[in-house]
Parts: C-alpha cells; sequence; structure tokens
C-alpha cells in the first residue's frame, strides 16, 4: 500500500521540477498514486473501513493541494490534471 522509494523518485523526477518532493505538482502526482492503489484494494476488501477512511483523508489532502495549485499556477494545475487524468 505504501509508495515504494523508486516510485516515489520516478514521480518526484516528472511532477517535482526544480522542487523537488515538497513542490506541490509531486505531493498531487503522489497523493493519486496512492489514492489508486487504495481503490484497487477496496475493491476486493469492501469492508475494511479504516482504509477507506485513508482513502477519503487522501482524497480531500488533494483536492486542497489542487484548490491550491489553480489559485497560483493555472497553466501548471491544468498540466498535471491532463497528466494525471484525474477530470474526466
Amino acid at each position: 500500500m505504501a509508495v515504494s522509494k523508486e516510485t516515489k523518485a520516478k514521480l518526484v523526477k516528472e511532477f517535482g521540477k526544480d522542487k523537488g518532493c515538497g513542490a506541490t505538482e509531486a505531493q498531487i502526482a503522489i497523493l493519486t498514486y496512492e489514492i489508486n492503489d487504495l481503490t484497487e484494494h477496496l475493491k476486493t476488501h469492501i469492508h475494511d473501513y479504516h482504509s477507506k477512511r485513508g482513502l477519503l483523508m487522501k482524497v480531500g489532502k488533494r483536492r486542497s493541494l489542487l484548490d491550491y495549485l489553480k489559485e497560483h499556477d493555472v497553466v501548471s494545475y491544468r498540466e498535471v490534471i491532463s497528466k494525471l487524468n484525474i477530470r474526466k
């Protein structure tokens, strides 16, 4: 369930630009990876309510980071949501 070091490094390198793992874009990418992983887990373990709560918390955190990014850098916001296929 946790993101491996290699996967996290790859996401930071792709989305982090020059700022590293503290970049908003990198944090959104990591959270999206974790959300997708938890979603797959919950498809088989329907009654895992603790993981469901964790998923909802991650979704809320990603939402607030996306709002921040949209407010401060619209171009980067559009780039991130298109690369991660967040909006359908």
